[in-house]
């Protein structure tokens, strides 16, 4: 798969958390549609094939995006393979945690929790930023959660640090609107992805699905295909005059 014509053609995306579920997802329709990505995922083997899928336009990375070096590391990289320029930054990156109450989350967990869904945001910003700045223009989205809208109870910490994302987004829509570089955020809805089982104790089960399908009216989970269309659209020069945004793709969930 190369990347040619498409909403994205001519782009250069970093996407994080890329090698399986919605990163995956979004990466491969980036490609789709034109644009070159740059895979970023601790899991550096999943990563590589995925881009050995992808083809010439795309480039595996393994990265810890919660650790600075290697995030510093990743938009080196990712600049080298867009000849200089970064457009797009998707902050897919992002772990769950097991229900609980949460005075009972100790705190290895939830600094990881927080490392992971909350730091790396701040470090792509960090590495990728400047030279959006300096081009003109870009576009950043956050993958958060319904969860940051409305809360499901045993998951304080987690719901807390998708609407940190959502916030986050808005914080930065606003400040960086004078360089032309948007920033929206997508809430899906649970996914039929490898961390559902995280969010059902642990254990993908007919009844664990079943209890969550009766609180999404469309009655079914989301999909990679949903989130990255989605994402595709946001990200793209079609929502030129879309910043700030925290797009609700869940099936009604949160109505």
């Amino acid at each position: 798969m190369a990347a040619g014509a498409g909403r994205l053609a001519g782009k250069v995306a970093i996407v994080t958390g890329a090698a399986s579920g919605f990163g995956a997802g979004i990466a491969t329709q980036f490609v789709r549609e034109g644009a070159r990505v740059c895979l970023a995922d601790l899991n550096g083997e999943g990563a590589e094939r995925l881009a050995r899928e992808l083809g010439e336009a795309a480039l595996a990375v393994r990265t810890d995006v919660s650790r600075d070096a290697e995030v510093a590391a990743l938009a080196k990289a990712a600049t080298a393979f867009g000849d200089g320029r970064v457009d797009i930054v998707v902050n897919n990156a992002g772990i769950g945690q097991l229900p609980k109450p949460l005075e009972s989350v100790d705190e290895a967990e939830f600094d990881r929790l927080w490392q992971v869904n909350v730091k790396s945001v701040y470090l792509t910003a960090r590495h990728v930023v400047p030279a959006m700045k300096a081009a003109g223009g870009g576009a950043i989205l956050n993958i958060a959660s319904t969860g940051g809208v409305s809360p499901r109870p045993n998951l304080a910490w987690y719901n807390a640090s998708k609407g940190w994302m959502i916030s986050a987004a808005r914080a930065m829509a606003i400040e960086l609107a004078r360089w032309k570089v948007r920033v929206n955020a997508i809430n899906p809805v649970a996914g039929d992805t490898p961390l559902l089982a995280t969010f059902m104790g642990g254990e993908d089960t007919p009844a664990g699905r079943e209890r969550i399908l009766g609180t999404i009216p469309l009655r079914r989970l989301s999909t990679p295909a949903d989130i990255a269309s989605a994402a595709v659209f946001l990200c793209s020069d079609e929502a030129a005059m879309i910043t700030g945004v925290a797009l609700e793709v869940d099936g009604g969930r949160c109505l």
